[in-house]
């Protein structure tokens, strides 16, 4: 005999019809109160958390409430830091109080958000070789520039300004100063900032960024070195609307890069010394930063660029370092000429010199890195609740 190989026909119930089919079950229909509820939630909530945005204003709102209280314990610890003397040890002090903000903030970010801090852009296998290549890359590059205004008379050198021991423990001590403010402004533009807005932010958005912080300096400053800002702000408005316009949602790394370079000016105009061209080169210095994450996947290579390079303008070539004049440097230098090309009281950042050696280091970063794995920054993982 052959196997079975239908089923048998389920027995209709007595009294129903065959052609008689169970109504489909009813869709839960939204109350008023629960769909309002879900509207009010989406403008804060996202698929990822909380929206990008208001992560970042929560942060900056965080790190500026806990500057100011641990800038006034700081002060009432040590009333010498209120004279803001630019010499190795109140630096220092001077400097751990922003990245304390920051790790604070930046903490309580992250179990809002379920995430780790090394989710904000340092999550890197190859953390020390970065840190490192950034270390050499900054040197050599402000040691370039500093050549560069040397050999067109624009930069004088002087007698050495340290002998013997205090050689090795100045360099030391602003060793340590330039490691804090590499990691406090890294931290918080290349970090934190960078890593949050990549989650979201778009073309609009961040053009609303640039615009609000343009109009701020605009109606809250006297406008010293502001037209940097205004610059690096509107050379990025075509460049990154293309990206949106051809990459869609794919452009939201250049967007934020555009937003925190255009932030990272803005901040050094609270620097007394700056002028627009140092502004700019700051805003522009941000922007390779952002790149530099870009290629190697963190922060680290932008990290040790930014310490490198600052020791070596403040504290080895001893030259002004955005507006300000070191104490305790080891070789003593003086900007001679026009200001535009010298960089004046600014410094070597100053000087329209730098733009190209900047475009030089953009050139070297793509060489150096261009089949770096990852070729993008890991994107956090929110943590388990």
């Amino acid at each position: 005999m052959e196997p079975q190989t239908h089923l048998p026909a389920p027995e209709i119930p007595q009294g129903a019809r065959a052609s008689e089919t169970p109504p489909p079950p009813a869709l839960a229909t939204p109350t008023p109160s629960s769909a309002t509820a879900h509207d009010f939630s989406s403008i804060f909530l996202g698929s990822d958390g909380l929206r990008c945005g208001w992560s970042a204003l929560l942060f900056v709102g965080l790190y500026y409430l806990l500057l100011f209280v641990f800038s006034i314990i700081a002060v009432s610890l040590d009333p010498a830091l209120a004279k803001g003397e630019f010499a190795p040890i109140p630096a220092l002090i001077s400097e751990l109080v922003p990245l304390a903000a920051i790790l604070v903030g930046g903490f309580v970010l992250s179990r809002i958000e379920h995430r780790r801090l090394v989710d904000y852009n340092l999550l890197d296998a190859g953390r020390t070789q970065h840190f490192a290549g950034g270390l050499l890359a900054g040197f050599a590059t402000l040691s370039l520039l500093v050549a560069v205004l040397a050999i067109g008379g624009w930069l004088h050198f002087g007698t050495p300004g340290l002998h013997g021991v205090p050689v090795f423990k100045y360099g030391f001590l602003w060793a340590c100063v330039f490691l804090l403010v590499g990691l406090f402004e890294e931290g918080f533009f290349r970090c934190y900032l960078l890593s949050t807005l990549t989650r979201g932010i778009n073309f609009w958005w961040a053009l609303a960024t640039v615009s609000a912080l343009c109009l701020l300096l605009v109606t809250g400053q006297d406008g010293k070195g502001s037209n940097g800002v205004f610059a690096i702000a509107l050379i990025g408005v075509f460049p990154c609307w293309l990206v949106h316009r051809f990459n869609g949602g794919g452009s939201s790394f250049w967007q934020a890069a555009w937003a925190t370079s255009t932030a990272f000016g803005y901040f050094h105009t609270n620097n007394g010394g700056e002028d627009a061209i140092g502004i700019f080169a700051a805003s522009l210095v941000g922007f390779v930063f952002c790149v530099s994450v870009r290629l190697t996947g963190s922060a680290w290579w932008a990290i040790g660029c930014h310490t490198a390079w600052d020791w070596a303008e403040t504290y080895f070539y001893g030259t002004a370092d955005s507006g300000f004049a070191p104490q305790h440097h080891l070789l003593t230098t003086t900007p001679a000429g026009n200001a535009l090309l010298s960089g004046g009281s600014d410094g070597p950042e100053g000087s329209l010199v730098i733009i190209p050696v900047l475009l030089l280091l953009s050139l070297f970063l793509l060489i150096r890195y261009r089949h770096a794995n990852p070729a993008a920054p890991k994107q956090s993982h929110r943590l388990a609740s």
